[in-house]
């Protein structure tokens, strides 16, 4: 009987959970999702388990650097494609299942004496009750979306489980009297910690964590604990070598993050005073949500004078509770520690802001919640005083939360509608953050996919008013300018894109085209050679190529270029007509006829094929190059 709550309060949070985020599982692909999901090769095959468990980190986005989620998207794959809804089911599975995690954990604090004193902190049915309010405002707080419902932040939903089942394997193993089972669970709780590093990179405070656990809840002090439990923390704290190599394989993840992102330490160091502050507000507060708040940093101290004073106070504030109020310093730790790797220590170029590193430290914000409105009734409510004062308030905190919980349950189902197309979500973005250039030109992207070409061309101006050097505007923009017949007009922002740090093989190869169509041949040769060589697997690179020097008589230098494009696509019948055309143009009259027959294979009936066929024949049997043209 004494199971019976457990089970009933971790039924409520799955069937709550499962609740607000069924809309979820009709988003589709966004953003990273494209790099990791879409064209990551290395999912394809779950059998190749050694290339599964390698993604490049300075291609694969997200997933480089971290193999575990590589390989659950493997699985994902192998299970079902790339069909959205595969992925948004495992993603809310992980998220459950994290929340009953968490609800256990704050349930087996709650029902363990503090250091030196009898009697627990809230037992029984108290204790359950407001665990399960603090777990259900974490599960259902909307701030959690951008981790469950955009499918490659499972990375961070991922990690968030397996730093909490570390610490609720620690808690299992100093609670269990039997040896066999504490040694158990030490074992699984270093397994747990080792998984988490190969997750995301954030674990690496969890040994920390659970040492500072350990202090605070059970031994009292960091001697007690490094001497009763030295070895358990050596094991955690060796997890640090894997992720050591995991972190050097990425490469700085092309580019994108530490210090080799050519980002200043002290600007990034600068944001993130507001940015830490902006996250608490996010928490009391969760409106409005942004996907991406762009790349911009503060650059002067003067800018953030204000948040970073409240940000010392509120730092010094956790350090004197660790002091003298452990139990609630503990949790002002939870929330500065986990984010400390994202929001100082490391520099992330590309997203310096970004609300789903709050999917743990959330978790500090929802027990204090719980735990602040249990004390206040127990204090000044209607049976204080009474025999059963304790279990009513916790059944009070417990209503009172769930009534807060559904509230943000209700925002959590409409902010995952913004997630059902890219467009839907950039437009939300765009409307919350209209400076943001990258929104805007991301935005334009999606609306050149639903063919709205003059919506889009209007998107990338705005990204390029608000940033001129903006280079992925540039390029899109340039696209969509040659795509509707304007290559003049395209060449401009094309040259820009590729003359910048844009070194994209189709934006060299549209610039190519452009020049082509705008007269200029002779220029089109040098962005149609760079195009080849950044991918020398691209068709229309190689074909364009062979085009812009068979224009300018170089026949004999077009037709390898042609042989190339026949070789990645041997199907491509024009490819084929223009190798046969320059191998005439060069004299190879007899390598010709065989190429236009070929040709003819392809098409019967083509009647410029047949003509120039004719033609090849007729200046074999005479001789005269003239009647080839």
């Amino acid at each position: 009987m004494a199971a019976r709550p457990t089970v009933l309060a971790a039924g409520v949070l799955i069937l709550a959970g499962a609740a607000v985020y069924a809309n979820s599982f009709a988003g589709a692909f966004v953003y990273d999702d494209t790099a990791a999901i879409l064209r990551n090769p290395t999912i394809r095959h779950l059998g190749r388990l050694g290339t599964v468990l390698a993604p490049p980190g300075d291609q694969a986005g997200t997933v480089g650097g971290r193999p575990l989620v590589n390989l659950s998207l493997a699985i994902n794959y192998a299970l079902g494609g790339t069909r959205p809804w595969g992925y948004h089911a495992v993603n809310l599975g992980i998220h459950l299942l994290a929340a009953l995690v968490l609800f256990g954990v704050v349930r087996r604090t709650f029902a363990r004496p503090p250091p030196g004193k009898a009697a627990p902190r809230l037992s029984g049915g108290a204790g359950t009750a407001t665990a399960l309010g603090a777990a259900l405002l974490w599960t259902l707080h909307p701030l959690q979306t951008e981790s469950v419902t955009y499918v490659i932040q499972r990375a961070e939903s991922l990690m968030g489980l397996l730093y909490l089942l570390t610490l609720y394997a620690f808690i299992r193993h100093v609670d269990e009297r039997d040896p066999g089972r504490s040694r158990r669970w030490a074992v699984l709780g270093l397994a747990t910690c080792l998984l988490g590093m190969a997750a995301k990179e954030v674990m690496v405070t969890a040994p920390l964590m659970v040492l500072l656990y350990d202090r605070t809840f059970v031994a009292g002090s960091f001697r007690a604990s490094w001497g009763r439990r030295r070895g358990f923390y050596l094991g955690l704290a060796s997890s640090w070598i894997l992720l050591a190599v995991l972190v050097a394989s990425t490469h700085g993840r092309g580019g994108s993050a530490g210090l080799a992102a050519g980002t200043g330490a002290w600007p990034y160091a600068l944001t993130q005073c507001g940015a830490v502050l902006h996250y608490l507000r996010l928490v009391v507060w969760p409106v409005p949500l942004v996907f991406d708040y762009g790349t911009g940093l503060v650059e002067t101290m003067g800018a953030v004078t204000r948040p970073a004073a409240l940000l010392v106070l509120l730092l010094a504030a956790t350090a004197w509770a660790l002091w003298r109020r452990p139990a609630l310093g503990f949790l002002g730790a939870w929330f500065f520690v986990i984010l400390a790797p994202t929001s100082s220590l490391v520099v992330i170029a590309t997203e310096p802001v970004a609300e789903h590193r709050l999917y743990l430290p959330l978790a500090a914000a929802t027990v204090l919640a719980a735990v602040g409105l249990q004390a206040a009734l127990e204090r000044w409510g209607p049976r204080a005083g009474r025999p059963d004062n304790r279990a009513a308030s916790a059944i009070g905190a417990l209503a009172g939360c769930a009534g807060f919980a559904a509230v943000l349950g209700l925002q959590t189902v409409q902010r995952n509608r913004d997630y059902r197309s890219p467009e839907a979500l950039w437009r939300a973005t765009v409307q919350a953050v209209p400076g943001n250039p990258r929104a805007h030109n991301d935005l334009g992207s999606a609306l050149v996919d639903r063919g709205a070409a003059a919506e889009a061309a209007a998107e990338f101006a705005a990204a390029l008013r608000l940033q001129p050097g903006y280079l992925p505007a540039h390029y899109n923009l340039g696209a969509l300018l040659l795509g509707a017949g304007r290559p003049q007009e395209a060449i401009p922002h094309l040259e820009r894109a590729v003359g910048g740090s844009l070194h994209l093989a189709e934006a060299n190869r549209y610039l190519g085209e452009a020049l082509a169509k705008s007269g200029r041949g002779a220029e089109a040769v040098g962005p149609y050679q760079a195009a080849a060589r950044l991918d020398p697997s691209s068709v229309e690179a190689a074909f364009g190529l062979g085009n812009a020097l068979a224009v300018q008589g170089r026949y004999q230098e077009a037709i390898p270029e042609f042989r190339r494009a026949v070789a990645l696509a041997p199907g491509l019948m024009r490819a084929r007509n223009n190798l046969a055309n320059a191998l005439l143009f060069a004299g190879r009259v007899d390598d010709a006829i065989l190429e236009y027959q070929r040709a003819l294979q392809l098409r019967p009936d083509d009647p410029a094929v047949r003509d120039n066929l004719a033609r090849a024949l007729l200046y074999r049997r005479t001789g005269s190059a003239a009647a080839a043209r």
